[in-house]
C-alpha cells in the first residue's frame, strides 16, 4: 500500500495479528469474533485419597474387598438387583441372557459420527432475501447468511472478497490484481481497455491505482478512481483528443471521482470525526501505432522492456514520495532513500486531504517492439530496477500478455506477498518507422 506521513497504528486481531478497523466486530483476515474474551482455564480441584497400603507407606488407597463381593461394597444397591421393565412396562429380557448392565431399550452405537447437515430450512431461507434478491450463503457453515459487510450471520466466517483476486483483458491489454499474502483485502483497482482513433488505428491503454493504506476506505478510492480515468480515456480517444492530453483529463476526472467520496453525510464524520479522506495513487499508460504515453499522480510506476532483452530497459516514472525527493535533492543515493523507513511516504496522490493536484505525463517514441509493464510498488518491491524488471518479465510477454501479468503477480507473492499487487501488461508493436524519445 501506498502510504501517507504520520499513519496511526491500528489494532491487531487477537487470534491472526492482522490489522483491524476500530469498531469491527469480525477480523477480516480470519474471521475471529474480536467480542469474545478467552475464557478463564476450567478449575480442576486436587482430590485427596485414602490409604488401605501397607503401614507406613504413607499413601491411602481404598480399601480392598472380601472375596466374592463382586466389587461392591456391603450396603450398596446397584440397579440391577431390582427387576425393571421396558418403556412398554413389559418385564426385560432374562438377566442370564444378557451381561449386567446392559440396556436392550437404545440403539448400537455407531463406529463414526459424521458431522451434522446444516439445517435444509435455515438454507433455503437464505436462498433468498427481501423482494426475492438472492442472498449469499456462506462458504464456511452452508447455511447462515452473508451481511453486506462480508461476515455470516450465523458462524461469523469472512467470506472471499470479489476483489481477492481479479483478471481482466481487453484486445492486446491484459491485468491481473491479487489482495497478496498479507492484507485482508486488495486495495488496488485497475481499468483495461482499447479503442480506434479517428484515423482508424488502434489505442490500447491501461489505469492502476493503489489505495492509500493510511486513509479511510483505499478500496472505493482506488475502484472510483480507475473506473473515472478509463471512461474519461475511452470517452476521448475516439474523438481525436491527443494520447497525453487525454491522459491529463483523465487522471483530473480520477481526483474528482475520488474527492466525490469524501462527501459523506455529517452523522458520518460525527461517529468517526478523526477519520482522512479516501486516497489513492494513480498510474497509467496508453499505447498508439509508434507512440507510449504514461501519467501519473503517487508512486506506482511504468517500465518499458524491450522484446530485444539485449537492449536497456527504462523506467518511465518518478515517484512522488519522501525517497524520491532526497534522491533528487542529492541527499541520499537512491539505495539508501529506498532502504529508509519513510521511503514509501508519498507526497503525492489524489483525494481531499492532497496537496494541489499536479498531474504527470510524459510521451516516447520507441524505436522497437517491446512492453509496457503499469504496476503498484506491490510488484515493484520486488523488481525495483528496470534492470530486475526485464529479468522477471517472460520473454512471449507481448504475445501473452495476461499470462505474463499473472507470473508477474507470482514474482511478487513468492517474494512475500507484503501488500497488494496489481500488474498490467501492454504490448507495443513494432513502430512503422523508427523513432526516438520525444
Amino acid at each position: 500500500m501506498s502510504q501517507m506521513p504520520q499513519q496511526a497504528a491500528l489494532p491487531k486481531c487477537p487470534s491472526c495479528a492482522e490489522p483491524v478497523e476500530p469498531g469491527d466486530r469480525f477480523c477480516g483476515a480470519c474471521g475471529h469474533d474480536l467480542s469474545v474474551v478467552a475464557a478463564a482455564p476450567q478449575d480442576h480441584p486436587t482430590l485427596t485419597m485414602t490409604d488401605t497400603g501397607p503401614p507406613g507407606d504413607g499413601v491411602d488407597w481404598p480399601a480392598p474387598e472380601p472375596p466374592g463381593s463382586g466389587g461392591t461394597p456391603a450396603g450398596v444397591h446397584l440397579p440391577t438387583d431390582l427387576p425393571g421393565t421396558d418403556s412398554g412396562g413389559r418385564p426385560l429380557p432374562p438377566e442370564e441372557e444378557t451381561a449386567p448392565g446392559v440396556r436392550f431399550d437404545r440403539p448400537a452405537e455407531p463406529e463414526e459420527y459424521p458431522l451434522q447437515a446444516p439445517d435444509p430450512r435455515a438454507a433455503a431461507d437464505a436462498g433468498a432475501g427481501p423482494a426475492g434478491e438472492p442472498v449469499q450463503v456462506c462458504v464456511a457453515c452452508r447455511a447462515g447468511r452473508v451481511d453486506s459487510d462480508g461476515y455470516c450471520e450465523n458462524c461469523g466466517h469472512a467470506q472471499p472478497r470479489e476483489r481477492d483476486h481479479m483478471e481482466g483483458e481487453s484486445g492486446p491489454v491484459a491485468a491481473v490484481s491479487d489482495r497478496g499474502l498479507r492484507h485482508h483485502r486488495n486495495e488496488d483497482a485497475f481499468t483495461v481497455g482499447h479503442t480506434t482513433l479517428p484515423d482508424g488505428g488502434p489505442a490500447a491503454l491501461a489505469v492502476v491505482c493503489d489505495g492509500v493504506s493510511s486513509a479511510t476506505r483505499p478500496d472505493e478510492a482506488s475502484l472510483a478512481a480507475s473506473r473515472a480515468a478509463g471512461d474519461v480515456l475511452l470517452a476521448a480517444l475516439p474523438r481525436g483528443t491527443h494520447p497525453q492530453q487525454a491522459l491529463h483529463e483523465a487522471i483530473v476526472a480520477a481526483a474528482q471521482a475520488v474527492n466525490a467520496l469524501a462527501e459523506e453525510p455529517a452523522t458520518a464524520r460525527e461517529h468517526s470525526p478523526h477519520q482522512n479522506a479516501p486516497a489513492c495513487t494513480i498510474v497509467g499508460a496508453i499505447v498508439t501505432a509508434g507512440l507510449l504515453v504514461v501519467g501519473w499522480v503517487g508512486d506506482s510506476r511504468v517500465y518499458w522492456v524491450p522484446a530485444d532483452r539485449s537492449a536497456a530497459a527504462a523506467r518511465l516514472t518518478e515517484d512522488d514520495s519522501w525517497a524520491a525527493q532526497m534522491v533528487a535533492a542529492g541527499l541520499m543515493s537512491e539505495a539508501e532513500a529506498y532502504a529508509d523507513e519513510r521511503a514509501h511516504a508519498i507526497t503525492g496522490w489524489l483525494g481531499a486531504d492532497a496537496y494541489e493536484l499536479e498531474p504527470h505525463t510524459a510521451s516516447f517514441k520507441p524505436d522497437r517492439p517491446g512492453v509496457v509493464v503499469v504496476c503498484t510498488d506491490g510488484l515493484w518491491n520486488y523488481a525495483e530496477t528496470a534492470e530486475e524488471m526485464s529479468e522477471v518479465v517472460p520473454a512471449d510477454a507481448a504475445a501473452r500478455p495476461l499470462h505474463s501479468a499473472r507470473v508477474l503477480v507470482g514474482h511478487a507473492l513468492d517474494g512475500g506477498g507484503h501488500d497488494n499487487v496489481t500488474v498490467a501488461v501492454l504490448p507495443f508493436p513494432a513502430p512503422p518507422q523508427g523513432a526516438v524519445s520525444a
